[in-house]
């Protein structure tokens, strides 16, 4: 994928997160997802984690990329080995996420995230978004072994398609 097709991406998933939280009822948001252990607005803020994290693992690939490459073997190894509390700590930290932050301030924070990735994937130059490292595969199903930094950039939107199939929002449903 190109840079601009990645940002298009993006673009749709600030309408369409926007749209999921406008439109749900404080009752759906509250009934549980298909397939996760989370309900509906747990899965929302798991959802916009997943564009959080790119932001920190951009900066991973931008030093592990300049080291040789089993640094980044190792430290996918290592990592995989802890991926037991990695999902604790996931689970755990959506649990709680939409409730702390509200769902105005989700919405402004998916706005920001999703812009603030755009902004920094246009000013990349290609040699740069073809740079990559090993990932830690056991800690999401799309992770793969070795990921370039563009493969980051598009992993949050396969990650939130991957979960927006699992919610039970009547407007997740009726489309």
């Amino acid at each position: 994928m190109d840079q601009e097709e990645i940002c298009a991406e993006m673009d749709r998933v600030r309408n369409d997160y926007r749209d999921l939280v406008d439109t749900a009822t404080v009752a759906e948001l509250r009934k549980p997802t298909d397939g996760t252990k989370w309900n509906n607005e747990q899965l929302l803020f798991h959802m916009l984690f997943g564009y959080l994290l790119v932001r920190n693992l951009r900066i991973l690939v931008w030093g592990f990329s300049r080291l040789p490459d089993g640094a980044s073997r190792r430290f996918a190894a290592l990592l995989n080995a802890g991926a037991r509390p990695f999902h604790v700590i996931n689970f755990v930290g959506s649990l709680f996420g939409a409730r702390t932050l509200g769902y105005a301030r989700m919405e402004r924070l998916m706005d920001r995230v999703l812009s603030n990735l755009q902004t920094s994937l246009r000013t990349r130059p290609e040699r740069a978004l073809d740079r990559g490292m090993h990932f830690p595969v056991r800690w999401d199903p799309y992770f793969t072994d070795y990921m370039t930094l563009r493969d980051v950039y598009h992993y949050a939107t396969q990650h939130y398609d991957h979960h927006r199939k699992q919610l039970t929002l009547a407007s997740v449903r009726g489309s």
